[in-house]
C-alpha cells in the first residue's frame, strides 16, 4: 500500500517544513513495525520548492491471519497455505489508515512544537493514492472528498486488465487530491475515508471506534452531506454504534450551525476589508462576557446549568480562580460529548478534582446545587416552553440561590440584521421563543424582585444603534436583606413562581 503527500514552498517557507509537521526527517528513511506489517516513511524529493513524503506499508499475510482475520470455526487458525503464501496486491484500506495513525500520530493531532503556526495554517497539498478500493466508484470518491475543501478531486478508474479494455474497470481508483488544507485535517479525512471507500475493516469494530470517528471527524464530519453513509460504513454497519455516532454528530452539528450562522452573519454585517481582522464568533464573545462577569463577581465555585457539550466548562477550567466547576445538563449524550471534549479520562487528579459533570433537569430543585457562588444559564431559557420557565426560575433563584446568576439569551430584534435568516424564523430550530430587549428586561426584573436579587443588563456582541446587540446578558446579584430573609418568605416566592 502506497500514499504520498506533497507540498510546495519558497525560500522563506521551504517545502521541507513538511518534515517538521510529520515529525519525520526528510534526509532519513525510517521503518516502523505495525500490527500487520512494516511501514516505511521516506522522501522521494525534498527541496525548498517541493517536498514529497511517502508512506509504504508492507503487509505481512502471516500477521494478518494470526491476528484473527481468516480464523476458522472455534477460533482455530485455518492453516491453508494460500493464506500465507499469495500474490495478492494489497490496496489502500483500513490497514493503511491504522498505519497512518501509528506513524503520523502527532501530525494527525495537529501538534508541532517546532512550528506550531505552520501546523495551524493551510498548506498547498497534493495527496496521491495509486490504488484505492472504491465501492461506489469515482462518483462516490468525489462526493466524499468534494465538500472538504479540496480544489481538485481526481478519481481515475483502474481497468481490470490494461491489455483487455473490453473487460471494463475494476472497483479500484487512482486518487489525487489537491488543495490548501491544514495537514492534520487532510490526514484525518484520509484516516476516516480510506476504510469507508473500501467498505470493510480488517478488525472487529468495538464501541471505542465511535470515539475514534468523532475525534478524527471533528470540524468536518458533522456537516458533511454524506455523514450517514460515512458513519455507517466506518462502523461496519453496526446499528447500535451507528446510531450512537449519529446522535453525537447531530448534537455537534446543531452546536456548530448555531455558531457558524452567527459567524456568517457577523461577516455579512461587518463590512471589513479582507486585510482586517476576522470578526470574533458570537459564541466566543458570550463566553468572554460570562467569564468577565464571573471574575467581577469574585466567584470561585460555579454552576454551568445547561452546560451542553462543555465549551464554557472548558473555558472555566483554564482559569485557576474557578476552583469548583459543576456542569449540569438533562442530556446524557451531551454530557458524554462534554466528557470527551474535556478529556476527563486523561485529566490529572488536581485538575479533575475541580470539575464535575452531572445529569439533571433544571426545572426541578436539587439540593446538591445549593451554596455556590455563581450559576450560568447561557442560551438555555429559550429552549424551554414558556409555561416551564417559572419552575426553572424557582429551582435556580429560589432553591439553589447562588450569590450571582448570569443569564444570556438571543435578542430577537437583532435577527433582521441576519441576511441568511428568513423573516419570522428563530435562530435555532429548538428555540421555543426569542425575546426583545424589553421583554427580557421585564422578565428579569420580575424574577429579581420575587427572589431578592438586583439585576443589571449588558450587551454581548456588536451593538447596533437601532436593534441592539445580538445577545443580551442579565447579571443577577443577591441583596444582603434577601440572604437573611426568613423561610416563610422563600415559601411565598415559591408559590408565586409556580402560579406565574
Amino acid at each position: 500500500m502506497f500514499l504520498t503527500i506533497s507540498t510546495t514552498g519558497t525560500p522563506e517557507r521551504p517545502a521541507t517544513d513538511l518534515g517538521f509537521l510529520l515529525h519525520k526527517h526528510p534526509d532519513k528513511a525510517q521503518s516502523f513495525s505495525t500490527s500487520h506489517g512494516i511501514a516505511h516513511v521516506f522522501y522521494p524529493e525534498a527541496s525548498a520548492e517541493r517536498c514529497t513524503a511517502a508512506l509504504l506499508l508492507e503487509v505481512d499475510p502471516v500477521a494478518l491471519v494470526r491476528r484473527g482475520k481468516g480464523k476458522g470455526r472455534g477460533g482455530a487458525p485455518d492453516a491453508a497455505l494460500a493464506q500465507y503464501v499469495n500474490d495478492r496486491p494489497y490496496a489502500a484500506s483500513s490497514l493503511l489508515a491504522v498505519a497512518m495513525s501509528a506513524v503520523f500520530k502527532s501530525a494527525l493531532s495537529g501538534a508541532c512544537r517546532a512550528m506550531p503556526e505552520r501546523a495551524g495554517a493551510p498548506l498547498p497539498l497534493r495527496v496521491e493514492v495509486p490504488a484505492l478500493p472504491a465501492r461506489g466508484g469515482a462518483e462516490l470518491v468525489r462526493k466524499l472528498f468534494g465538500p472538504l475543501g479540496w480544489t481538485r478531486v481526481e478519481a481515475e478508474a483502474v481497468p481490470l486488465d490494461s491489455e483487455f479494455p473490453q473487460w471494463g474497470d475494476s472497483r479500484y481508483v487512482r486518487l489525487v487530491l489537491e488543495g490548501e488544507l491544514r495537514l492534520a485535517d487532510a490526514l484525518r479525512q484520509l484516516y476516516v475515508l480510506l476504510p469507508v471507500l473500501d467498505d470493510a475493516k480488517h478488525y472487529w469494530v468495538a464501541p471505542d471506534e465511535v470515539d475514534k470517528l468523532l475525534r478524527a471527524g471533528a470540524g468536518w464530519l458533522a456537516g458533511h452531506p454524506e455523514r450517514k453513509l460515512i458513519t455507517s460504513r466506518y462502523l461496519s454497519r453496526r446499528w447500535s454504534l451507528t446510531r450512537q455516532a449519529a446522535q453525537a454528530l447531530e448534537l455537534v452539528r446543531l452546536a456548530e450551525s448555531d455558531d457558524l450562522d452567527v459567524d456568517h452573519v457577523d461577516n455579512a454585517v461587518d463590512e471589513t476589508e479582507d486585510t482586517e481582522e476576522k470578526p470574533v464568533p458570537l459564541a466566543e464573545r458570550r463566553r468572554t462576557a460570562i467569564l468577565g462577569a464571573l471574575r467581577t463577581a469574585g466567584a470561585s465555585r460555579v454552576l454551568d446549568l445547561g452546560c451542553g457539550q462543555g465549551q464554557l466548562v472548558q473555558a472555566l477550567l483554564k482559569d485557576p480562580r474557578f476552583t469548583e466547576i459543576v456542569g449540569v445538563d438533562v442530556s446524557m449524550r451531551a454530557l458524554t460529548i462534554a466528557s470527551r471534549r474535556l478529556k476527563l479520562d486523561r485529566m490529572g487528579e488536581r485538575q479533575s478534582g475541580r470539575v464535575t459533570l452531572r445529569q439533571g433537569s433544571l426545572t426541578y430543585t436539587d439540593k446538591r446545587l445549593g451554596g455556590y457562588d455563581a450559576a450560568v444559564l447561557s442560551e438555555v431559557i429559550e429552549h424551554l416552553d414558556l409555561p416551564r420557565l417559572p419552575a426553572l426560575e424557582y429551582a435556580v433563584f429560589g432553591s439553589a440561590r447562588p450569590r450571582t446568576v448570569l443569564v444570556t439569551t438571543p435578542n430577537v430584534e437583532y435577527n433582521v440584521r441576519w441576511e441568511t435568516l428568513p423573516a419570522g424564523h428563530v435562530r435555532h430550530g429548538d428555540h421555543r421563543f426569542e425575546w426583545t430587549r424589553a421583554e427580557f428586561r421585564a422578565w428579569a426584573e420580575k424574577v429579581a424582585g420575587r427572589h431578592g436579587y438586583t439585576v443589571a443588563f449588558e450587551p454581548v456582541g456588536p451593538e447596533d444603534p437601532e436593534v441592539g446587540p445580538p445577545t443580551q446578558l442579565a447579571v443577577f446579584t443577591t441583596t444582603a436583606a434577601a440572604d437573611d430573609r426568613p423561610a416563610e418568605s422563600t415559601d411565598k416566592n415559591k408559590k408565586e413562581a409556580e402560579a406565574a
